[in-house]
Order: structure tokens, then C-alpha cells, then sequence
């Protein structure tokens, strides 16, 4: 025993005293210490040495150290000295973790009588008393999955016969979570014949202490359950019931649960419910059982596929295959990879492509026999195949398109320059005249090779579509014929639509000939507009249209309408049904193409026999944007009057005709010219001019350095020179990479279209 002479620091003064305290303090079963006012150690016993040895002196900083010597095991610390020294008995429980050996201490902080600021300090070891809890717990919870997880199921309710224990099990078989039983589940909702005379509790008639009945139980969706339940009934005094009951679920079939190893219900879910065909056959090759799903697949009910021959459900033609299969999985051999067969359909009168996956159970009497539908997936992989052929054919589209409107502006653009000097009158008048409408009707042409593919330059502007069908409604009328009655029906509060008139125009023209081919004996036209406004995303084929406000134009006809296998392809480029030499089949292509470029979705419905239904819908613009498009038009308006000018340019042009053409046009109206035949050319125009330029003029598409990388140099000089493209492909990407002051004019353009706009943009 330590002896210690303290006699300055304790409330004793002879040595009697002090060693009865040690005495008291070294036989305590728990480690003590005491702390005076400063937290200065006064009086320890060996239990508390021996804890403090790993961190140091025994002190009130190794007792913090021992617990982690974290922030806030100080603070915990430092609020039981508090409340001790204002006279306070606090006790607290610690964990102490040191090289892997865990224990758990009771910490108990009080005052010293008569001593102010005194605390006396004890610690007591409750890692027993914590082991013992945590395997306590363990148990339970190990009690508690297996009551959960048992095969049976558990219930108790009281006098009431309102539950008061639920198992898992017990809740699934009736279709209820745990939670809802317990809350406000009574026994006798869940009898299918409740007992008439007898009590709440009971579950069958007269009750009695212990009850062993068959019951029927209702379950899940309303299906019932034949239950053999063992109840006994405690009687615990003032009125107060307990039961306790043990489940069996008697409706479950013995072939399925030994194959399975689960309970009726789990199987019958996942059987019946399956979103994949499940056919048991047995080792003759006749359906034992089959799932909904796959009675489906071939347009027959459950009855017609059980008990017949499995070769009555797949395709003659896969016979040979699926037997053979079969045969060799009877045999014990194992088949990992899924064939693909065709399930034939009695109803429909053809086959689904499936994969088919077999194994053979583990009673080596049956096979499991899975089928997946492929329709889905063949449908995706046939419109993924032919979304590849647009791409192709769009791209394809798109550089036809850009030769011939380098083609098509030379000839107009020449044209226009004959006829500077050819008058009306004039006997060549005529000729130049034939060849200028012969080229704009190649340039329609090549505006619907680049509408279907989308790369057409839009010009659009804010427009009333009222405006647009008014003014078209007399072409239509003489396109349409004698025969065809057409019908307007304009919406009111209809809004306006940021549109290519001309564009629109083309729209509604090839659905007026495509209706009217429709309707060759005679019918009605009738084109309807209203404002449209959906709550949630609408879908069109693979577009989604987005929620908003849109204007709708519904054109529909009283025609022959469109039979399925049709309607899935109308809008493929060059697709028709029409006599050779009668029809494109870029009509509906181009119309999709434009209505979607133009930010709009198309949807359309047809019943053979009845006609068909075209849903235009167009994206309504907001007021403000109105008011700024009509104020910009104004202004363009006003500016371009008289087309001459004096300004200095820089025209860049690969093709020969094309530049001479403009360069022939621009100094007619006085402008000053200087012209490169491709990129590199242009760029050493631009280092060794002079005096600077005014306006650069550059094509888009040229061999070697293109028409953005030269302006993006020569923009890197001077940041403000101001800059037209001219291409026949569209102008958006050209203002996200070179920014403002860029302006575009699209390919065939006439002397006017040149002249006008160089005027517009020198003077913006």
C-alpha cells in the first residue's frame, strides 16, 4: 500500500486519519482519485495509477487522456467538474478503446463536503455488464430474423382481437405490411367466416383455452388461403387477453415449394408476374404449367397451354432446334447460351421472336423453360438501322446540295447580269428568262434535299399563321382540285410563331397534294389552327415534345387514310407508294425535316377507310420577341433602299464562276473588290493590303483553309471587321464560334440577294 503525506492538501490533519482514507480508497472495488479547485490531483488509489500508467502521471489530464483525449471529451469533462463544484452528483458512461482492447466505465463526478471545489472522481467497470448487453442484443436480433424469416407465421392479439405481434411472414401471406397490422389490424378482418359466436380473439366457434382450427384467410389481392392455426389463449387477469398463434400457409403446392424452396405466395408473385414467359415441362415435352405472360405471347388463356404439347407454342420452322435442345438438356446435359426461336401467336397469326433459356430442376423431372421477347428490341435495332441510313442519306443530301447551289448561283447570278443588258423586248429576253426559272426550280429542289436533312438556312420571322393560311388558301384551292372542298377553321387568341413563311408555305403545300392523292374520288380538306398548351411531354416516334405552348395546325383528310405497315415509314426520304415518275418520296420527309428544324414536333393518326390526321405543332414566341422582330424588320426595311455603295471588300470564293459572278455584281454597284480564290489566298490578300477593308465575303466550305478559320485570323487583326458567309448550309454554328457582326446569306442567291445584303450589313 502507497503511503503519501498530504497533510498540507487534505481536510486531515493527523496521520491516523490520513491512512484510514487510503485504507477506504485501496480496498474500493472502483478507481478513485480526488481534485482540488485547479484540478490538481489530491488523493489516488492503485486501480486509478494502473489506469492513468499508458499516459503518464496519474493527473486529471491522463483521466482525459485514458477516455481519447478528443474536444470533446474535454468538454464532457470539464462540465462534470462544473456541476460537482456547484454541489452536483453527475455520472456519465465512457468507452475506452486502447491498442484493440475495448472496456466501458461509469464515471461519477461529486462534491467533497465542506471542502469547496473539491471533487471526488470515480470510475466503475461496466465492460461485463456491456458485453453482456451486446450479446443480449445479438440474440434478440438473430430472434427476431428468424421469427421474421420463418416458414410459419406468428401472431398474438389481445381481448380485442387487435394484433399486438405480427411476423413477416404472417403479413406477407395477408397481403399487409407489419407496421399496418399493428396499428390497426383486428384478426377477424383477415377471416374469410369469422366465428359467429365466440370472441374477438377466437378462430373458431365456442373458442376455448387452446384452438386448433383450418381456417380461410384472406390474402393478398383478395385471394384466399387455406391456414392451419394453433392458438393459445391466455387469460392475464381484469378483463386482459393474450394469444399466441402459430401459422400454416396449407395452399401452397408441394412440387413448387420443394423445387423452389419458398412459400406458395413468393412463388406465385414471381411466377404469375413475371415480366419474361415461364413455361415447367415435363420430360414427354408437355406443359405442366405456364405464367401469364407467355399464355399471352401466343394469344391463348392459361388452360389452352397446360397440359399440351410444348412444340404447340413455337414455329414450325424451329421445331427441329427446340427439341433437339430439349432432348439434350433431359439428358443431364447443361445449355448456357439462349437460342433464338419464334413463339407463335394463334390469335394474330404470326411468331415473336424470343430467346429461349432452359435448364432442367434439380428433381431431374423438369425443365424450366424462359422466354424473352425480342419484338421490342428487333423494332430498335431495325429503326436504329434505319436512323443510319438517314444520317447517310442526309450527309449525302447535304454535299449534293452544296455543289449544286454553287452550280445554281453561278447560272442565276450570270443570268441576272444578261439581263442588265437584255430588256423585255429583246429576243434573248425570253431565253435568259427560261434558264432563270429553270435554275430556281433546281434551287426548290435543292432546298427540299436540305430541308429532309435538316441543313437548310432558315430565314424566320415572327408570323401570324392565320396570315400565312389566308394568303396560301388560293393555291391551295387550284392545287387541290374541283373534287376536294376545302375548309379553314382559324383559331382565336392564337399567338404568333418565329417561321420561314416560305417554308411553311412548302409545308402546307405538300400535305394538301399528299391529302388530295389520297382522296381521288372527291373529299374534304380541312385545315384547322388552334393554341395548344400541354402539361406534360408529349411523344412523337422517337421525338419528345417538351412542355409548352405551342400553336397546333391539324390538316385533315377524308382520304383512304394509311395502313400501319405504311405509316411507320411515311417520313423515310425517297420512300413512296406512288407509280414510278408520280412521286419523289421526299414530300412528308421534307415536311418533317422543316417543321423539326424550325423547333416544331409532327404527329399524325389515320384509319384506313376514314382518313388521315397531320399535327403540326409550332412553338409559340413570347411578346417581347414579337415586338423586337418587327422592330428589327422595320429597320432593315428602311435601310436597304438604294443597293450602290463605295466601301472596300474582300470576296474569297473557291469557285471560279461564283466569284466572278459577285465580283461583277458588287462593282456594278460601285464597291471596290478584291478577291482569293480559297482561304490561303485570302489570308495573304489580307496581310498585303494597303489600306483595310470594310467587309470581308467569304464562302464556307472550301478546300485547305475554310471560310471560318481564314475570318477567325483575320478577326484576331481586326476584332471589328464585319463578315459574310455564303453557303448552302445553315449559319448556327457560324455565330457560336466567331460571335457578333456576322451575317449569312444562303447559296443560290440572285444579283438583288447579294447587292441588298452587303448594303444591310455596311450599314448596320
Amino acid at each position: 500500500m502507497k503511503t503519501w503525506t498530504l497533510s498540507k492538501f487534505l481536510p486531515f490533519g493527523k496521520n491516523r486519519d490520513h491512512s484510514l482514507l487510503l485504507e477506504i480508497f485501496e480496498i474500493s472495488r472502483n478507481a478513485r482519485m480526488i481534485m482540488d479547485e485547479n484540478n490538481n490531483l489530491i488523493l489516488s488509489n492503485s486501480k486509478f495509477d494502473t489506469l492513468c500508467t499508458p499516459f503518464g502521471q496519474p493527473s486529471y489530464e491522463s483521466l482525459i487522456l485514458f477516455f481519447g483525449g478528443t474536444d470533446e471529451i474535454r468538454k464532457r469533462f470539464s462540465h462534470l467538474s462544473s456541476e460537482a463544484r456547484k454541489g452536483e452528483i453527475n455520472k456519465v458512461e465512457m468507452g475506452h478503446d486502447f491498442e484493440g482492447q475495448g472496456s466501458w466505465y461509469r464515471i461519477t463526478a461529486q462534491p467533497v463536503n465542506t471542502w469547496k471545489g473539491y471533487v471526488h472522481w470515480r470510475l466503475d467497470d461496466l465492460t461485463t455488464e456491456h458485453e453482456q448487453q451486446r450479446r443480449l442484443n445479438e440474440e434478440h436480433t438473430k430472434l427476431t430474423d428468424y421469427t421474421d424469416n420463418a416458414p410459419v407465421g406468428f401472431f398474438s392479439v389481445n381481448e380485442k382481437g387487435r394484433f399486438e405481434f405480427v411476423n413477416a411472414t404472417f403479413a406477407r401471406w395477408v397481403g399487409k405490411n407489419v407496421d399496418d397490422l399493428l396499428s390497426s389490424g383486428y384478426l377477424h378482418d383477415f377471416l374469410v367466416a369469422p366465428p359467429e359466436d365466440g370472441a374477438p380473439y377466437d378462430i373458431k366457434e365456442n373458442g376455448g383455452v387452446r384452438q386448433i382450427a383450418d381456417v380461410r384467410m384472406k390474402g393478398k389481392g383478395g385471394r384466399e388461403f387455406l391456414a392451419a392455426i394453433t392458438q393459445t389463449v391466455v387469460h392475464e387477469g381484469n378483463g386482459m387477453v393474450r394469444t399466441r398463434a402459430v401459422v400454416n400457409d396449407l395452399s401452397s403446392e408441394q412440387a413448387i415449394r420443394e423445387a423452389l424452396h419458398a412459400s406458395e405466395s413468393r412463388f406465385r408473385q414471381f411466377f404469375e408476374e413475371a415480366p419474361v414467359g415461364i413455361a415447367i415441362v415435363n420430360k414427354d415435352l408437355n406443359v405442366k404449367a405456364c405464367n401469364l405472360t407467355l399464355a399471352k405471347m401466343q394469344g391463348k388463356k392459361i388452360p389452352q397451354v397446360e397440359q399440351f404439347s410444348f412444340n404447340d407454342m413455337i414455329d414450325f420452322g424451329d421445331w427441329p432446334t427446340v427439341t433437339d435442345i430439349l432432348t439434350r438438356i433431359k439428358n443431364g446435359e447443361t445449355i448456357k447460351d439462349p437460342i433464338e426461336v419464334r413463339v407463335w401467336n394463334i390469335k394474330q397469326q404470326n411468331s415473336s421472336p424470343c430467346q429461349m433459356y432452359a435448364r432442367l430442376f434439380s428433381d431431374g423431372e423438369n425443365i424450366a423453360v424462359h422466354f424473352l421477347d425480342l419484338s421490342q428490341q428487333k423494332n430498335l435495332e431495325s429503326q436504329f438501322i434505319q436512323s443510319q441510313k438517314m444520317q447517310a442519306v442526309g450527309q449525302l443530301a447535304g454535299g449534293i446540295a452544296h455543289d449544286f447551289n454553287n452550280l445554281l448561283t453561278a447560272i442565276i447570278g450570270f443570268c441576272d447580269l444578261l439581263l442588265l443588258r437584255h430588256k423585255p423586248g429583246d429576243p434573248s429576253f425570253g431565253d435568259i428568262q427560261q434558264i432563270k426559272q429553270n435554275s430556281n426550280r433546281a434551287a426548290n429542289l435543292v432546298r427540299q434535299l436540305l430541308a429532309f436533312s435538316r441543313q437548310q438556312t432558315l430565314r424566320p420571322q415572327v408570323q401570324d399563321v392565320t396570315d400565312i393560311l389566308t394568303e396560301l388558301a388560293h393555291l391551295l384551292r387550284r392545287l387541290i382540285g374541283v373534287n376536294i372542298e376545302l375548309n379553314l377553321v382559324h383559331g382565336q387568341d392564337l399567338g404568333l410563331v418565329k417561321v420561314d413563311s416560305g417554308q411553311m408555305e412548302q409545308v402546307l403545300v405538300n400535305m394538301a397534294v399528299n391529302a388530295r392523292d389520297a382522296m381521288p374520288d372527291g373529299g374534304s380538306l380541312t385545315i384547322t389552327t388552334s393554341h395548344f398548351h400541354n402539361e406534360d411531354s408529349m411523344t412523337f416516334g422517337q421525338d419528345t415534345m417538351p412542355v409548352g405552348d405551342w400553336i397546333r395546325i391539324d390538316v385533315t383528310d377524308t382520304g383512304t387514310g394509311i395502313p400501319p405497315d405504311i405509316l411507320a415509314r411515311i417520313f423515310e426520304p425517297f420512300f413512296t407508294t406512288k407509280d414510278v415518275g408520280k412521286g419523289t418520296g421526299l414530300g412528308l420527309a421534307t415536311v418533317y425535316g422543316i417543321i423539326r428544324q424550325t423547333g416544331g414536333y409532327l404527329g399524325v393518326d389515320s384509319t384506313v377507310g376514314k382518313g388521315t390526321t397531320f399535327r403540326v405543332y409550332l412553338p409559340c414566341v413570347t411578346e417581347e420577341e414579337a415586338k423586337e422582330e418587327i422592330k428589327e424588320t422595320k429597320e432593315t426595311e428602311e435601310q436597304v433602299g438604294d443597293l450602290t455603295g463605295s466601301a472596300r471588300i474582300l470576296l474569297v470564293e473557291d469557285e471560279d464562276a461564283v466569284r466572278t459572278f459577285s465580283t461583277r455584281a458588287l462593282k456594278n454597284k460601285g464597291y471596290e473588290v478584291l478577291t482569293a480564290e480559297n482561304g490561303e489566298a485570302g489570308w495573304d490578300v489580307f496581310k498585303d493590303l494597303d489600306q483595310p477593308i470594310d467587309l470581308l465575303i467569304t464562302d464556307v466550305m472550301m478546300p485547305g483553309k475554310d471560310g471560318p478559320t481564314l475570318a477567325k485570323e483575320i478577326r484576331e487583326v481586326n476584332p471589328d471587321l464585319k463578315i459574310i458567309f455564303i453557303s448552302g448550309y445553315t449559319e448556327e454554328k457560324l455565330k457560336d464560334t466567331l460571335g457578333e457582326k456576322i451575317w449569312f446569306l444562303p447559296k443560290p442567291f440572285t444579283l438583288k440577294d447579294l447587292a441588298a445584303k452587303v448594303k444591310e450589313v455596311l450599314q448596320d
